[in-house]
């Protein structure tokens, strides 16, 4: 079983990879954002960016930093195939999928004029917001010392594979299928030979 984790950027084309494990390569999908949702609607809240983030922290912070994505980890674990978990955002939850195994990070990133006008084509709960707005979001999920808070250039860096998705689709895709040859190759080189 592979388990790609997805972190980077907002904007930079995550859910479109996700979307390529899942409809051409038969991943399973675990979503950070998916649970936190749940857990919004179960309290009553509304689902914006600052709920996101604040029930996101707390969480953590009631736990551990590694929490939400151990317990994406343990649904992903019961289907046994290969999976994504998307979107991970502090070092701690790299940490304990690390210890997995066929664990793979991989970072999307792109120019960030490019990414806004991205998610104002999407136009979810979340990003309907102004260019200053999207930069002061990003800026505050970038870096933080504290282990139950986001940091993006942290994660971005530990991983193992990055995506820079300025152009097409089809481009992106095409970088992505090398990437899931080059792990699949590692997985197999990696087991035991049958003797």
């Amino acid at each position: 079983m592979i388990i790609i984790g997805i972190t980077g950027t907002l904007g930079a084309g995550k859910g479109t990879v996700v979307e390529y494990l899942v409809k051409r390569k038969g991943f399973a999908h675990f979503s950070v954002r998916g649970f936190l949702t749940e857990e919004l609607r179960r309290r009553k809240l509304p689902v914006n960016r600052d709920t996101l983030t604040a029930v996101a922290n707390e969480l953590r912070a009631k736990n551990t930093p590694s929490y939400i994505i151990e317990k994406l980890y343990e649904q992903a674990a019961a289907v046994g195939k290969d999976c994504v978990i998307e979107s991970i955002r502090t070092p701690g939850e790299i940490a304990a999928l690390r210890n997995k195994p066929g664990f793979y990070l991989l970072a999307v990133d792109a120019d960030p004029r490019v990414r806004y006008n991205r998610i104002r084509k999407r136009n979810s709960e979340t990003d309907n917001v102004s260019f200053r707005t999207f930069v002061m979001n990003e800026e505050r999920e970038m870096h933080s010392d504290n282990p139950n808070k986001q940091n993006l250039a942290e994660c971005i860096r530990q991983a193992d594979y990055t995506l820079l998705n300025n152009n097409s689709i089809e481009a992106l895709n095409r970088h992505l299928a090398v990437i899931l040859k080059t792990i699949y190759r590692k997985q197999n080189s990696q087991k035991p030979n049958d003797t």
